[in-house]
């Protein structure tokens, strides 16, 4: 039967039926992005979207991200929801995608420059950065001159979001920042050195390990995210130096808060995987049924899923929650 043949009343359901998505994650195994799925899977059941996910094998797998970019273009889906691995590189596939009339939008993560997707939700990450470098500065008082700082990021490429944390928490613990467009510039001598992580608990070890022999006497860390602290933590204790450390790191999963519960984490920004994945969902939605974009939040290029500082060692002049109401919004 050919379409002009079917009643007014089919329509509807065929075109619901067409309206496909992809979700194109760094890897499928970070709580962050698993719970990220999850809001997305669930959005769409609700709209009545097909949804099809992709992951790396790891973070930083620039690879497979743009191999799935390959696919959900030749299957005609509406649009994708990105967190890409390489923000930079992955520019040219995306823009493949929109020229092929599919809605791109960056989760958590925003693409360089940020206007090479249609439209971001995410945490604003400066601020998550900023909020615990504030809060471990103003932890440690008058001793924050003299401290010795451990940064933990993500990947040697940099990725936007890895950037914007790393510059947010040095410029909230009062350290003149360079280029903030990158970090490894900064010529404060509280700053040990900079490693790399992954984003997981072994990439953490490893890094912190590493800095710790260039210098034991670190007593501040900053971690891109909870896998990575909780690495960090296991490092610090096999030195001995698990009691004398801050760490404070960005993610508010339930993991996370447990950890800032116990101790293990000084503080933690909180971010909200689930809102930005079933906002990213409706916007594929009213993309496909009148070609509508997302507008960004007022004052910001981005759409911003809101940020809360989790501790249970609040600091004077720094906002926050602690980890009863933490463990109330947490994920994972």
């Amino acid at each position: 039967m050919c379409l002009a043949a079917m009643s007014p009343a089919m329509t509807p359901a065929v075109v619901a039926q067409e309206v496909s998505a992809c979700l194109i994650t760094k890897t499928d195994t970070n709580p962050f992005f698993v719970k990220m799925k999850e809001g997305a899977e669930a959005k769409a059941a609700e709209l009545g979207i097909t949804l099809k996910s992709f992951a790396g094998r790891i973070d930083g797998d620039h690879e497979t991200q743009v191999a799935a970019i390959e696919t959900c273009i030749a299957d005609g889906a509406s649009g994708i929801l990105l967190t890409a691995s390489d923000t930079s590189a992955i520019v040219q596939s995306v823009q493949q995608a929109r020229d092929a009339g599919l809605l791109v939008i960056a989760l958590d993560t925003p693409l360089n420059p940020i206007d090479a997707a249609d439209a971001t939700f995410a945490t604003d990450n400066f601020l998550a950065g900023e909020l615990i470098g504030k809060w471990a500065a103003g932890k440690l008082g008058a001793e924050a001159a003299n401290a010795k700082i451990a940064l933990l990021n993500l990947g040697i490429s940099q990725p936007t979001v890895d950037v914007l944390r790393n510059q947010g928490f040095l410029q909230g613990f009062g350290i003149d920042l360079a280029d903030p467009n990158k970090w490894g510039d900064e010529t404060d001598p509280r700053i040990v050195g900079h490693d790399v992580t992954a984003g997981n608990e072994e990439g953490g070890r490893e890094a912190m390990e590493n800095l710790l022999v260039k210098d034991p006497t670190i007593n501040v860390v900053h971690t891109i995210n909870e896998p990575s602290a909780a690495g960090a933590y296991e490092a610090l204790k096999s030195f001995g130096r698990e009691n004398d450390v801050l760490i404070v790191s960005v993610d508010g999963g339930c993991p996370g808060v447990a950890n800032v519960k116990d101790g293990v984490i000084g503080a933690t920004s909180q971010q909200y995987p689930l809102q930005m994945a079933a906002l990213g969902v409706e916007a594929i939605k009213a993309w496909a049924d009148n070609g509508t974009k997302p507008e960004p939040t007022p004052g910001k290029d981005f759409f911003d899923t809101g940020v809360s500082l989790v501790t249970d060692e609040p600091v004077e002049g720094v906002e926050s929650i602690d980890t009863t109401e933490g463990e109330a919004l947490c994920w994972g």
